[in-house]
């Protein structure tokens, strides 16, 4: 009976609170007022059952219950693991996807290939966050900032220079290497929601000083006339280019989860994913923390100014509206999502959050609140994330056995 009031009081202040929006339809020509009762009442009813709905979960969840009794080995992350162990299947699969995504922009449109270039920069975006958040557990909410350095030094170059995309690529990360560097030295003593805090302001520091210091960045308007990227001097239409930054991209994620999962599994990797698990034990084991942290800030701030620079070289034109706040928090939601620490995770995450949005034009009144709603029942239902980190572990009981043997 409780859970029926709750639900009922909830239902009734959504009423009120939406009536004035949906509810009333004024006619300012003629100055009628028609009441659109009908809505609120349909609103009520849905919010009353979302209510009871919500609050049964949360009743079976406080008394240690499973929501909803999944079979074995059901979902993304068991699935994984499973083919992880079939090698076979695995090499497969891995061909098949590749095989998929090479063919993609043969047979696709040109719209479609453009949406694509776009997940695999957020893809390659979300790794890079990922050895911040996912593996040393650093919570940075500036993300973009060094995806906007990377993008700038590639416009700027070019315009003042001349210098081409290949010569601007290697440039874009050591600049954006030595802007996470600058903020990870005044950080180093900060966690937590204090250092959230810094790296959101530091972003928007960087969002600011592109927007007014307009004799060089040329602030609201951006630079524009950046050029593609090259091939041996080709000439080549929109469509050929596109589809040359497409494998141009793809190739970069490759590249970037080989170097990710190499890193994660080297002694920086290990050290990071201890810095994540206990900061004072990871000292007290003789971890040099500055070292490592200012390592995290410049392996993530590359990754994105490697892609700030792949970035402009497919828009050919930038301005510091396309490096909000939102693009920071789209792409930490794809780490959180994804599962913090797991790279395939991330990229799949990365896939849902860009190519949902796109795929549900359809339902262009309701795609936000669709999208919305998927994020909160993920986070209720797998609050992990997808598929969560791997983690080491050892078998004491053998070395004890061992141990005992020599006896």
């Amino acid at each position: 009976m409780q859970r029926v009031i709750k639900a009922a009081v909830a239902a009734l202040w959504f009423m009120l609170l939406t009536l004035p929006v949906l509810g009333l339809k004024l006619n300012t020509i003629e100055r009628t007022v028609t009441w659109r009762l009908d809505r609120i009442a349909l609103l009520g009813v849905a919010i009353f059952g979302l209510a009871m709905l919500w609050d049964w979960c949360f009743s079976r969840k406080a008394r240690g219950l499973a929501i909803i009794k999944l079979p074995a080995g059901f979902g993304i992350g068991p699935a994984m693991a499973a083919l992880s162990q079939k090698p076979k299947l695995m090499a497969g699969s891995l061909a098949i996807l590749a095989a998929v995504l090479v063919v993609m922009p043969l047979v696709s449109s040109f719209y479609q290939t453009n949406i694509m270039i776009s997940a695999l920069l957020y893809v390659m975006l979300a790794l890079g966050l990922n050895i911040v958040v996912g593996l040393a557990g650093q919570l940075v909410l500036g993300y973009v900032a060094f995806y906007a350095v990377g993008a700038y030094a590639y416009g700027l170059l070019h315009q003042f220079f001349g210098f081409g995309f290949w010569m601007c690529l290697p440039i874009g990360g050591f600049v954006a290497v030595i802007f996470g560097l600058a903020l990870g030295f005044p950080v180093l003593r900060l966690r937590g929601d204090y250092l959230a805090i810094v790296t959101l302001g530091f972003g928007e520091i960087v969002r600011l000083a592109l927007q007014n210091w307009t004799t060089l960045t040329g602030g609201p308007r951006g630079v524009s006339d950046i050029p593609r990227p090259g091939l041996f001097g080709m000439q080549m239409d929109i469509n050929t280019s596109t589809t040359y930054v497409y494998y141009l991209v793809l190739v970069a994620v490759v590249i970037t989860i080989v170097v990710i999962s190499r890193l994660k599994n080297s002694r920086v990797g290990l050290a990071l994913q201890a810095l994540r698990e206990d900061e004072i034990a990871c000292e007290a084991m003789g971890i040099d923390i500055m070292r490592v942290k200012l390592s995290a800030f410049a392996l993530g701030s590359c990754w994105a100014g490697f892609a700030g620079v792949i970035f402009a070289a497919k828009t050919t034109y930038i301005n510091p509206s396309s490096f909000t706040f939102m693009e920071s928090a789209m792409i930490l939601s794809m780490v959180v999502l994804g599962g913090m620490g797991s790279i395939t995770g991330v990229a799949i995450a990365a896939f849902i959050l860009i190519l949902a949005p796109e795929y549900l034009r359809a339902f262009s009144e309701y795609r936000m609140l669709i999208f919305g709603a998927i994020m909160v029942i993920m986070m209720i239902f797998r609050p992990q994330g997808l598929i969560s980190g791997e983690r080491r572990r050892y078998r004491i009981s053998a070395l004890h056995d061992a141990e005992g043997g020599r006896q």
